[in-house]
């Protein structure tokens, strides 16, 4: 596979003096909890945050071309959510009512759909949460398209997934909302306090991968996230294991092609969890230059159309198999 051979070498936008540390503010290195805090596409909600700047170059430095599509995504984010109904569609059966949401989202436009329980962890700093469970939503992007990152036409698909993901959002918050149940829309393109990322994990969406995005079954990365939190009384999905360990601990692809080096290949401790982390100091310039970037993406061997399902039958099998020659091993001896 063959990624866009004009990439730029380097970030062609930086700070002269940096405001900070964005690992800092991660948690690069902490080995005890805390939540997540505010550090990028904020939107201003928690204020202003030390890397605006180069944030409003990301935002004010795109083609005229995409100016229609962002302006279309911002009419979806902020279409109205609908009325609460006065008529509580009371639950009886909560499996049943999960499968029933699950097929609205599918036909909404989503390509996977899981479901969890919000824990406060799933939440930035200071953010109360007020809702029971959250609907994690995947939307595939065109793979053909993707393949030219770093660049417009990527872009533009990006954009073209955001307005989709956001008119998912908003349609089914509404549908819930008319079940009288309270519900709330995160589009996919506007800041946040809840993280879509750890809610996709915990609903079975897929595991995160090196490159420190979520990789699921079905789509690898190529893909994007989005989340609706309710209280309308769901059946929670469970975390998979599809085998994406089995081949970041020793897969280098996204490693090897990332121009600004930012993806460790060693698991670092974050916020008092060790995992996959992206350097933020070394992403965050290029991703800025490059309209989104997403070369660690499409250069994922899951992200190939098609390979997931197969990819994580062999690996899960070959780990099998290599258990039960470790366990004869051990009783051998």
């Amino acid at each position: 596979m063959k990624l866009n051979s004009k990439a730029p070498k380097e970030a062609t936008v930086n700070y002269r003096h940096a405001p900070c540390s964005g690992n800092d503010i991660n948690g690069l290195g902490e080995t005890k909890f805390r939540r997540a805090d505010y550090i990028y596409h904020s939107n201003g909600k928690s204020g202003p945050l030390p890397f605006d700047d180069i944030q409003h170059v990301f935002r004010y430095s795109v083609p005229a071309k995409m100016l229609p599509r962002i302006i279309r995504g911002a009419w979806a984010t902020f279409r109205p959510h609908g009325t609460l109904s006065d008529n509580k569609y009371e639950v009886s059966d909560a499996e049943k009512m999960t499968q029933q949401i699950k097929e609205k989202a599918l036909a909404l436009g989503a390509g996977v759909v899981g479901i969890c329980e919000l824990k406060d962890e799933y939440l930035v700093e200071g953010a109360e949460n007020k809702y029971r469970y959250a609907i994690a939503l995947g939307l595939p992007m065109n793979r053909e398209k993707m393949l030219t990152v770093p660049g417009h036409t990527a872009a533009m698909e990006v954009q073209r997934v955001y307005t989709q993901g956001s008119y998912l959002t908003v349609d089914l918050t509404r549908y819930i909302r008319s079940l009288g149940w309270a519900t709330k829309a995160l589009p996919i393109n506007s800041a946040s306090e809840y993280l879509h990322i750890p809610i996709a994990i915990a609903a079975g969406i897929g595991e995160l991968g090196k490159h420190g995005s979520l990789i699921c079954k079905e789509y690898g990365s190529n893909f994007r996230l989005t989340t609706v939190v309710t209280d309308l009384p769901l059946v929670p999905d469970k975390p998979v294991d599809i085998g994406v360990e089995d081949i970041c601990a020793t897969c280098q692809a996204c490693n090897r092609a990332c121009p600004p080096d930012a993806i460790f290949t060693e698991k670092q401790w974050v916020r008092g969890e060790k995992k996959w982390y992206v350097d933020f100091d070394k992403c965050m310039p290029y991703f800025s230059s490059t309209y989104g970037c997403g070369i660690c993406l499409e250069v994922c061997p899951w992200s190939e159309s098609g390979r997931g399902p197969t990819l994580s039958e062999k690996l899960l099998k070959l780990r099998d198999k290599n258990s039960d020659k470790s366990a004869t091993s051990s009783s051998e001896n």
